[in-house]
C-alpha cells in the first residue's frame, strides 16, 4: 500500500489524488481560461510570456509543454520556435487537452498533442531542448518522479521551466488568504458551476512547495543552475533549472 498524498488539506491514496484531481479538470475544462482571467485579473498572460522569454527559445528548437491545458504556454513557444521548430502539447487530463487541440486549430496553429502523465513521460531520453509545465506540478501526484522525467527528456544545454503558484510575500499573506478562501470558491460557482474545485485550488497552492523547497527538489532531480524568479510577490514563481 502507498503512503498517502496531499489532495488540497486532505490526506488520500496516490489513485485517489488522480482520480479527483481528474474530476476537478474535466469538470472546469470550459470555463478555464475564463475563470484564469477572472482569477488573476489578465495576470496569467504576463506570467506566461515571461516564463517563455526566459527560456530564449530559438527557431527550430523542440518543445515540450507538460499539463499544458488549453494551450497558452505551447502557442508562445511555437511562436519562438517558428516553423522549423516542434512543439507538443501534453495534459493527463482528456477534457483539458480537447480544448487545447481546439483552441490551436482556431487560432490557426494546429500542434502535436499527447495525452500522457508527466511522471511516466513516453518521450525518449534527450529529445527536447526545452521542458515546461505550467501550474501544473501543483496537481502532479509524486512531483519528484515528474522532475526526473523533465531531465531525462532534456539534450545537454537544455533548460526546464516550472510556473507555478508559491509563498506569497508576508506582508500580502492575510489579503491573499482572504482573497483565496472567499473569493475564489464564489466565483468558481457562479461562472464555472463548481465551488469545491476552486476550494481544492485555495487549498493545493498551501500544499505545495515554497521556492526554495522546489528549488532543492530540481537539483536533487539532477538539475544544475536552479534558479527561481518571483513574479507579483511571490504569488507565483517561475523555477528554471539547466542541463550541463
Amino acid at each position: 500500500m502507498t503512503d498517502p498524498v496531499d489532495f488540497g488539506y486532505e490526506r488520500v491514496s496516490a489513485d485517489e489524488k488522480t482520480r479527483r484531481v481528474r474530476g476537478v479538470f474535466e469538470s472546469v475544462a470550459s470555463r478555464y481560461d475564463l475563470m484564469n482571467d477572472l482569477m488573476s485579473g489578465g495576470l496569467h498572460r504576463l506570467w506566461k510570456r515571461y516564463a517563455v522569454g526566459v527560456a530564449a527559445v530559438r527557431e527550430g528548437a523542440r518543445v515540450l509543454d507538460l499539463a499544458g491545458g488549453t494551450g497558452d504556454l505551447a502557442r508562445l513557444f511555437a511562436k519562438a520556435a517558428g516553423a522549423t521548430g516542434r512543439v507538443v502539447l501534453t495534459d493527463i487530463n482528456h477534457a483539458m487537452l480537447v480544448e487545447g487541440r481546439d483552441k490551436l486549430i482556431d487560432s490557426g496553429m494546429p500542434l502535436p498533442v499527447v495525452q500522457c502523465d508527466a511522471e511516466g513521460l513516453p518521450f525518449p531520453d534527450r529529445s527536447f531542448d526545452v521542458v515546461s509545465i505550467g501550474f501544473g506540478l501543483r496537481n502532479v501526484t509524486h512531483k519528484e518522479n515528474a522532475l526526473a522525467e523533465m531531465r531525462r527528456i532534456l539534450v545537454p544545454g537544455g533548460v526546464a521551466l516550472v510556473l507555478e503558484f508559491s509563498k506569497v510575500a508576508a506582508p500580502l499573506a492575510p489579503a491573499y488568504d482572504w482573497y483565496s478562501f472567499n473569493v475564489l470558491p464564489k466565483l468558481g460557482r457562479l461562472v464555472a458551476g463548481d465551488e469545491a474545485s476552486y476550494r481544492y485550488l485555495a487549498e493545493s497552492i498551501r500544499m505545495h512547495p515554497d521556492q526554495e523547497t522546489l528549488k532543492a527538489m530540481m537539483e536533487r532531480a539532477g538539475f544544475d543552475a536552479v534558479e527561481y524568479h518571483n513574479l507579483t510577490a511571490g504569488v507565483v514563481a517561475l523555477h528554471v533549472g539547466r542541463v550541463y
